[in-house]
């Protein structure tokens, strides 16, 4: 392991954040810990995807990942040398109740309990605030053998599993997160089958979406039971949809982009309804008949905050139906799309920087969530729960030299920084991630960490990045150059 004992010089001006304001790094459950036979844990979806032939590159597998599960301290030990305020993770669910099925939840797994009240222990001892997300992709088989999130039943589950989490860790955590990214769990596991369970049905999309909203609303319900002191968040990976054509068919491109996005999350959580424009654009593939009488009701629960995860714009046209239509979206090649009755939309190339993920770098749309997001429900508390970037880094002589990195986390706290400025009420910001890690579908083939994991030896070493990142920490503010 490298340590962080060498800081760089922050030159020239910079800009402060408000006092209070939280740091954090993330990381999530199957992409980290390993150890997924170990101390009763079963399968999840993610196992069963990745060990099916040809669904993730190179054949990849969370089997041992970073083994996080063994090596927690360690990685405390760096978190708590570069500063860090607060560590988001997530619970591994298969872990927690091992034997769930559609009818019940089983008995619950102390050894699996065990694992996150001491890895919480060692964070607060540390002088770091854990942040639990309690959904992040890594649903049981069992659940899903029966119907995953088409099924409301996995909702009922949810909330019965996430009470148990809140009612174990309650007296520690502070802030409790449902789910997180609930677009991705619904199109790319249901739709497109480029994420677990690797479904390409586009009318179990749809009911996955509904399904995953009923279960944040009867989680937030269960966890305010179990833990009355905590507070309540949900982590949406929110689009800045925007298009550089002129026609009206790109205007209603970019409507219809939103509106399957964002709104079919953000409207029935905050506002109780779901889109009606969004209903009709997608009647032809569902009637919505698996919304019940009371649903709405309980989905739209009081929200403390809401966490936005943002790393690259969306970029949309109306498809002229003849030439080859643009699929540029960053979410994985596949012969069935995620954008469910949207076939006559397509996603440009654009110009410009990239990252190793092929994804355009334009921080000016996180500047844009989170004023949308303050103009349209004014007092809702905002936290950047993901930002960062994928590159291909090298450790050379004991250090890796990421500048990219560097410049785009410099330019997306700038960023926020405006958002701020102008009157937003972001409190914190989470850089993902902490580590390298298994990139669900691409495998180990991208690096997104600030700390380099070497996976045949498990050797940490502290990016530049970090160093960086550490200095931003200590004086609550980013410099104007990244250097």
């Amino acid at each position: 392991m490298t340590t962080t004992e060498e800081r760089p010089t922050t030159a020239g001006t910079e800009r402060g954040f408000p006092p209070g304001f939280v740091w954090g790094t993330a990381t999530a459950s199957y992409q980290v810990e390993g150890a997924v036979a170990e101390d009763g844990r079963t399968p999840s979806i993610w196992d069963t995807f990745s060990h099916t032939p040809g669904r993730v590159a190179g054949g990849d597998t969370g089997d041992v990942a970073d083994d996080h599960y063994h090596r927690f301290r360690e990685d405390i030990a760096i978190m708590k040398q570069l500063g860090m305020a607060s560590y988001r993770f997530s619970v591994a669910w298969p872990r927690i109740t091992p034997q769930v099925d559609a009818e019940g939840l089983g008995p619950v797994n102390e050894a699996g309990l065990a694992f996150y009240s001491t890895l919480v222990d060692e964070l607060l001892a540390a002088g770091i605030e854990p942040a639990v997300t309690l959904y992040h992709w890594d649903l049981p088989q069992a659940l899903e053998d029966a119907g995953g999130w088409t099924s409301r039943r996995t909702a009922e589950r949810f909330a019965e599993y996430a009470e148990v989490v809140a009612g174990a860790l309650g007296d520690r955590v502070r802030t409790f997160i449902t789910l997180n990214e609930p677009w991705c769990s619904a199109y790319l596991g249901y739709a497109s089958g480029v994420h677990a369970p690797g479904r390409t049905e586009p009318a179990a999309a749809l009911a996955a979406v509904h399904h995953l909203n009923l279960a944040h609303g009867l989680g937030a319900a269960a966890v305010r039971r179990a833990a009355p002191g905590a507070r309540v968040a949900l982590t949406l990976n929110l689009a800045w949809v925007r298009t550089e054509g002129s026609r009206r068919a790109d205007a209603d491109a970019v409507r219809r982009v939103d509106g399957l996005q964002n709104r079919v999350f953000l409207d029935p959580v905050l506002r109780g309804r779901y889109p009606a424009d969004v209903l009709l654009d997608t009647a032809s593939v569902t009637d919505w008949s698996f919304v019940r009488e009371g649903d709405l009701a309980l989905i739209h629960q009081p929200l403390d905050v809401l966490g936005v995860n943002y790393y690259s714009p969306t970029v949309v046209q109306a498809w002229d139906g003849s030439s080859p239509r643009a699929e540029n979206d960053g979410h994985g090649a596949s012969t069935h799309s995620p954008w469910v009755a949207a076939g006559d939309v397509e996603f440009p190339e654009l110009p410009g920087e990239k990252t190793a993920m092929g994804w355009s770098v334009d921080p000016r749309g996180l500047t844009e969530l989170l004023l949308r997001l303050h103009r349209e429900h004014p007092g809702l508390e905002l936290l950047v729960t993901e930002n960062g970037a994928a590159y291909d880094d090298e450790v050379v002589d004991g250090r890796v030299h990421d500048v990219e990195r560097t410049r785009y986390l410099r330019d997306h706290l700038a960023a926020v920084l405006d958002a701020v400025a102008a009157g937003a009420p972001v409190t914190g910001y989470y850089l993902w991630s902490f580590l390298d890690n298994f990139e669900w579908g691409y495998g180990f083939s991208k690096r997104f960490g600030v700390v380099h994991v070497d996976y045949a030896t498990q050797v940490r070493t502290v990016k530049d990045s970090a160093r960086w990142y550490a200095a931003v920490v200590r004086r609550n503010a980013v410099p104007t150059a990244a250097g």
